[in-house]
């Protein structure tokens, strides 16, 4: 009996830590950031921006060190296999080609476009999108892969359910800013990264994968 009244309460904390964690991990990262044009005019904006999402960075690795009371590699900071590098990079090529063939082919064939948004990234100063591109990868790996799928695969016992909640909120926190023609890209994109993340379980590799990506379509697009 007293091992039983010990044992649940310890439990009850540590699904509160995880559901407050995921509070911080999603909930953070979705703000409407965009939005706050008249805080943050211009640049300034675009640097608040970043500022902010370091600051979700540094908040959830002090959450799981200091209040989860857990290592890194608990969210997928593992001793990365150098092996593993050119599996990452090809899976980075994987999406670009996934991404050509929306951008190129069905986009044109629903006439859909992306040229407006395209057109405000091109205004960014070159320095700035080489650090939002960098942000990026190492954000919303953390956020929504290693910290959200992990711990939502603790709370339900399915990858399944976990990586497609994540994938949901990836694909959703895309479209606020690109709006619904990017559904599709960002889900295809999220998705691959998801099952890249759940199969490797290697939060290096999947940022690395999320750079290219990114690299490629903005700073060499």
């Amino acid at each position: 009996m007293s091992v039983s009244i010990a044992v649940a309460p310890a439990r009850g904390r540590s699904i509160g830590r995880t559901l407050g964690g995921l509070l911080l991990a999603l909930g953070g990262i979705s703000l409407p950031f965009g939005v706050w044009d008249h805080e943050f005019a211009g640049l300034g904006h675009l640097i608040g921006n970043e500022l902010v999402y370091w600051g979700l960075v540094a908040a959830l690795l002090l959450y799981v060190v200091k209040v989860e009371r857990r290592p890194l590699a608990s969210v997928g900071f593992r001793r990365p296999n150098w092996k593993e590098w050119p599996l990452a990079c090809f899976v980075g090529v994987l999406i670009l080609a996934c991404l050509a063939l929306i951008y190129y082919v069905v986009f044109p064939a629903l006439h859909w476009s992306e040229n407006q948004q395209l057109a405000q990234v091109a205004t960014i100063p070159y320095w700035l999108q080489c650090l939002i591109v960098v942000r990026a990868a190492v954000s919303e790996e953390l956020l929504f892969r290693g910290y959200a799928t992990e711990r939502l695969q603790e709370l339900t016992g399915s990858r399944l359910i976990a990586g497609t909640l994540t994938c949901a909120v990836f694909t959703l926190d895309h479209v606020g800013y690109w709006g619904w023609h990017h559904l599709l890209v960002a889900g295809s994109a999220g998705a691959i990264l998801t099952v890249f993340y759940l199969w490797r379980r290697n939060l290096w590799m999947s940022m690395l994968a999320h750079f290219i990506v990114d690299g490629a379509a903005f700073l060499l697009g």
